[in-house]
């Protein structure tokens, strides 16, 4: 089972936007939709897991292509007949569901200019084939502020959806050590406050150690009390997910944290007030 969640390739078959998955946080199969198959991100994390020493075989969305493919896959999640296809014949009773439209792949889905329209696609294939599954909305949290986008999500909370926004450091220094990116921290926490007072969002950081050394205790501070920060003033916290990396990343010197830290940063989650679940490395 863990090689489940250790492979997550972005390809399936001859398609070239949707995957499935079998996902540790979705806890059953999560399809899903690549939105930037040129693989260009706004942020350069460490951690990520998309290999971009290879050159994409597709640098556009071609929208027909990525809807019969969606179509296909969600009919076949909704028949059950995913669970003869290997891997997946693999899994286990209790991950034999399938949770979610997931729109991630290979860069911010939210940078993509039509967006909005891939939201109401999926709506409209999960309402067709009558799956009991969610959309999520896997993003880092930089471009929420644009309106399209920021409507879109609030108009996508009248169904079963959730919107996992990442939020993985306290500070600047941090933040820029980890995301490598031109955009501030400053504009995803307002990004975060402006959009969760709208609509409930999933907190999703990831811990990890860098050159062998955990994160600074002074910086686990500083993002508990970014977290109670944004829920005092009104940010809709859903839950917080705690994890560490599961596999390759773009750094060799990024490296899991352990289960104690995880459960102990956890624990302080919950002590905001919060709820929150823990998701732990390979192995």
């Amino acid at each position: 089972m863990t090689s489940l969640f250790t492979s997550h390739p972005r390809t399936w078959r001859d398609n070239r936007y949707v995957y499935p998955v079998v996902s540790r946080r979705s806890r059953g199969l999560s399809i899903g939709v690549n939105l930037n198959p040129d693989k260009v991100c706004n942020f350069d994390c460490v951690y990520c897991s998309v290999d971009r020493s290879v050159a994409p075989v597709v640098r556009t969305v071609d929208e027909a292509q990525l809807a019969g493919e969606l179509e296909h896959l969600v009919g076949l999640a909704a028949s059950g007949a995913i669970w003869a296809e290997p891997p997946f014949a693999e899994a286990p009773a209790i991950l034999r569901r399938c949770n979610d439209v997931a729109f991630s792949g290979d860069g911010e889905p939210t940078a993509y200019p039509h967006f909005p329209r891939m939201l109401t696609l999926a709506e409209a294939v999960l309402r067709r084939h009558s799956l009991d599954a969610k959309v999520v909305v896997i993003t880092n949290a930089t471009l929420l502020d644009r309106p399209a986008v920021a409507e879109a999500l609030v108009a996508l909370a009248a169904r079963p959806s959730e919107v996992w926004a990442k939020l993985d450091a306290g500070t600047e220094d941090y933040y820029q050590q980890v995301e490598r990116t031109k955009v501030p921290l400053a504009k995803v926490l307002a990004n975060l406050l402006s959009l969760g007072r709208r609509r409930p969002l999933v907190i999703q950081a990831l811990f990890m150690c860098l050159h062998g050394q955990p994160p600074p205790a002074a910086e686990l501070d500083a993002w508990l009390a970014r977290l109670a920060e944004l829920h005092a003033a009104g940010c809709r916290i859903e839950r917080v997910q705690v994890y560490t990396t599961a596999r390759d990343t773009a750094e060799s010197f990024v490296t899991p944290l352990d289960r104690p830290a995880l459960d102990a940063l956890g624990e302080r989650v919950r002590g905001l007030g919060l709820a929150a679940e823990v998701f732990y490395g390979p192995g």
